[in-house]
Protein backbone atom coordinates (compact mmCIF):
# COMPACT_ATOMS: atom_id res chain seq x y z
CA UNK A 1 0.00 0.00 0.00
CA UNK A 2 1.12 3.62 -0.69
CA UNK A 3 2.59 5.16 2.09
CA UNK A 4 0.60 7.96 2.00
CA UNK A 5 -2.49 6.10 1.68
CA UNK A 6 -1.67 4.49 4.32
CA UNK A 7 -0.59 7.44 6.82
CA UNK A 8 -4.47 9.41 5.83
CA UNK A 9 -6.33 6.17 6.59
CA UNK A 10 -4.54 5.16 9.97
CA UNK A 11 -4.52 9.28 11.15
CA UNK A 12 -8.61 8.84 10.50
CA UNK A 13 -8.76 5.67 12.32
CA UNK A 14 -6.59 7.59 15.07
CA UNK A 15 -9.07 10.30 15.26
CA UNK A 16 -12.03 8.17 15.19
CA UNK A 17 -10.53 5.84 17.79
CA UNK A 18 -9.37 8.97 20.03
CA UNK A 19 -13.35 10.17 19.77
CA UNK A 20 -14.23 6.50 20.68
CA UNK A 21 -11.91 7.05 23.96
CA UNK A 22 -13.06 10.84 24.83
CA UNK A 23 -16.88 9.62 25.02
CA UNK A 24 -15.96 6.33 27.25
CA UNK A 25 -14.19 8.40 29.58
CA UNK A 26 -16.74 10.86 29.62
CA UNK A 27 -19.56 8.10 30.09
CA UNK A 28 -17.46 6.22 32.40
CA UNK A 29 -17.03 9.47 34.82
CA UNK A 30 -20.48 10.83 34.94
CA UNK A 31 -21.15 7.05 36.28
CA UNK A 32 -18.18 6.92 39.14
CA UNK A 33 -19.04 10.62 40.12
CA UNK A 34 -22.55 10.52 39.25
CA UNK A 35 -23.13 12.83 42.08
CA UNK A 36 -20.98 15.47 41.19
CA UNK A 37 -22.82 15.32 37.52
CA UNK A 38 -26.10 14.71 38.90
CA UNK A 39 -26.05 17.92 40.53
CA UNK A 40 -24.99 19.67 37.47
CA UNK A 41 -27.94 18.05 35.81
CA UNK A 42 -30.10 19.17 38.61
CA UNK A 43 -29.18 22.58 39.03
CA UNK A 44 -29.33 23.12 35.56
CA UNK A 45 -32.91 22.00 35.33
CA UNK A 46 -34.04 23.61 38.36
CA UNK A 47 -32.53 26.96 37.63
CA UNK A 48 -31.78 27.65 40.25
CA UNK A 49 -28.42 29.96 39.81
CA UNK A 50 -29.96 31.36 37.12
CA UNK A 51 -30.84 35.18 37.44
CA UNK A 52 -33.37 35.88 39.89
CA UNK A 53 -35.18 38.15 38.21
CA UNK A 54 -35.04 36.12 35.14
CA UNK A 55 -38.61 35.56 33.91
CA UNK A 56 -37.03 32.37 31.77
CA UNK A 57 -37.21 30.78 35.18
CA UNK A 58 -41.31 29.19 34.48
CA UNK A 59 -39.47 26.71 32.31
CA UNK A 60 -37.73 24.88 35.89
CA UNK A 61 -38.10 21.60 36.12
CA UNK A 62 -38.27 20.48 39.96
CA UNK A 63 -39.39 16.89 39.18
CA UNK A 64 -36.40 14.26 40.56
CA UNK A 65 -37.91 11.72 38.03
CA UNK A 66 -37.64 13.87 35.20
CA UNK A 67 -34.09 14.73 35.96
CA UNK A 68 -33.09 11.55 36.62
CA UNK A 69 -34.88 10.51 33.51
CA UNK A 70 -32.90 13.76 31.43
CA UNK A 71 -29.38 12.44 33.27
CA UNK A 72 -29.93 8.49 32.12
CA UNK A 73 -30.41 10.00 28.87
CA UNK A 74 -26.93 11.52 28.71
CA UNK A 75 -25.02 8.79 30.08
CA UNK A 76 -27.36 6.46 27.22
CA UNK A 77 -25.81 8.79 24.84
CA UNK A 78 -21.98 9.03 25.43
CA UNK A 79 -22.11 5.53 25.88
CA UNK A 80 -24.01 5.08 22.43
CA UNK A 81 -20.91 7.80 21.46
CA UNK A 82 -18.83 5.73 22.15
CA UNK A 83 -19.82 2.36 20.84
CA UNK A 84 -20.51 3.74 17.51
CA UNK A 85 -17.27 5.35 17.07
CA UNK A 86 -15.46 2.59 18.51
CA UNK A 87 -17.78 0.10 15.83
CA UNK A 88 -16.23 2.52 13.12
CA UNK A 89 -12.31 2.41 14.43
CA UNK A 90 -12.76 -1.28 14.22
CA UNK A 91 -14.40 -1.34 10.54
CA UNK A 92 -11.55 0.87 9.78
CA UNK A 93 -8.66 -0.80 10.82
CA UNK A 94 -10.38 -4.01 8.82
CA UNK A 95 -10.57 -2.19 5.56
CA UNK A 96 -6.82 -0.80 6.33
CA UNK A 97 -5.52 -1.95 2.96
CA UNK A 98 -9.00 -2.60 0.95
CA UNK A 99 -9.97 -0.72 -1.63
CA UNK A 100 -11.09 2.82 -1.11
CA UNK A 101 -15.20 2.48 -1.69
CA UNK A 102 -14.67 -0.60 1.38
CA UNK A 103 -12.59 2.11 3.35
CA UNK A 104 -15.22 4.64 2.88
CA UNK A 105 -18.30 2.68 3.69
CA UNK A 106 -16.30 1.68 6.90
CA UNK A 107 -16.30 4.95 8.19
CA UNK A 108 -20.03 5.18 8.25
CA UNK A 109 -20.68 4.30 11.59
CA UNK A 110 -18.60 7.83 12.17
CA UNK A 111 -21.64 9.31 10.75
CA UNK A 112 -23.82 7.78 13.57
CA UNK A 113 -21.37 9.06 16.16
CA UNK A 114 -21.32 12.49 15.38
CA UNK A 115 -25.00 12.72 14.73
CA UNK A 116 -25.26 11.57 18.25
CA UNK A 117 -22.52 13.55 20.00
CA UNK A 118 -23.96 16.67 17.89
CA UNK A 119 -27.39 16.07 18.93
CA UNK A 120 -26.03 15.50 23.13
CA UNK A 121 -23.46 18.28 23.18
CA UNK A 122 -25.22 21.06 20.60
CA UNK A 123 -28.74 20.54 20.87
CA UNK A 124 -28.67 18.64 24.44
CA UNK A 125 -26.16 21.14 26.21
CA UNK A 126 -26.30 24.03 24.40
CA UNK A 127 -29.65 24.25 22.65
CA UNK A 128 -31.66 22.94 25.75
CA UNK A 129 -28.93 23.60 28.27
CA UNK A 130 -28.00 26.76 27.57
CA UNK A 131 -31.30 28.67 25.93
CA UNK A 132 -33.84 26.65 27.23
CA UNK A 133 -32.53 26.21 31.00
CA UNK A 134 -31.02 29.80 29.97
CA UNK A 135 -27.55 28.04 31.90
CA UNK A 136 -25.55 30.74 30.50
CA UNK A 137 -27.26 32.54 32.90
CA UNK A 138 -25.17 30.65 35.90
CA UNK A 139 -21.75 31.17 37.12
CA UNK A 140 -21.63 27.70 38.43
CA UNK A 141 -23.22 25.72 36.55
CA UNK A 142 -22.73 26.82 32.83
CA UNK A 143 -21.34 23.75 30.46
CA UNK A 144 -21.42 25.70 27.19
CA UNK A 145 -18.15 26.40 26.82
CA UNK A 146 -17.13 22.44 27.61
CA UNK A 147 -20.16 21.27 24.73
CA UNK A 148 -19.21 23.95 22.32
CA UNK A 149 -15.12 22.32 22.72
CA UNK A 150 -16.72 18.91 22.61
CA UNK A 151 -18.90 19.56 19.47
CA UNK A 152 -16.81 21.81 17.33
CA UNK A 153 -13.76 18.76 17.90
CA UNK A 154 -16.07 16.21 17.36
CA UNK A 155 -17.43 18.12 13.82
CA UNK A 156 -13.68 18.83 12.92
CA UNK A 157 -12.69 15.30 13.26
CA UNK A 158 -15.58 14.07 11.45
CA UNK A 159 -14.95 16.39 8.56
CA UNK A 160 -11.60 15.15 8.07
CA UNK A 161 -12.57 11.90 8.39
CA UNK A 162 -14.97 12.14 5.55
CA UNK A 163 -12.50 14.00 2.90
CA UNK A 164 -12.51 11.60 0.14
CA UNK A 165 -8.52 11.76 0.64
CA UNK A 166 -8.49 7.80 1.51
CA UNK A 167 -6.68 6.63 -1.91
CA UNK A 168 -6.54 3.46 -3.64
CA UNK A 169 -4.05 1.41 -2.76
CA UNK A 170 -0.90 0.55 -4.80
CA UNK A 171 0.49 -3.09 -5.05
CA UNK A 172 3.75 -4.16 -3.34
Amino acid sequence: MDYGVLMVRLSKIAMTGGLALFAMLVTFNNIVDYGSNWAFVQHVMMMDTTFPESTLRVRAIDNVTIQSAAYAAIITTEGLICLAFLYATFAMLRALSAPKAVFQRAKSATAAGILLAFSLWFTGFMAIGGEWFAMWQSEKWNGQTAAFYFCMTTLAAGIYIFLDTDGEPSAG
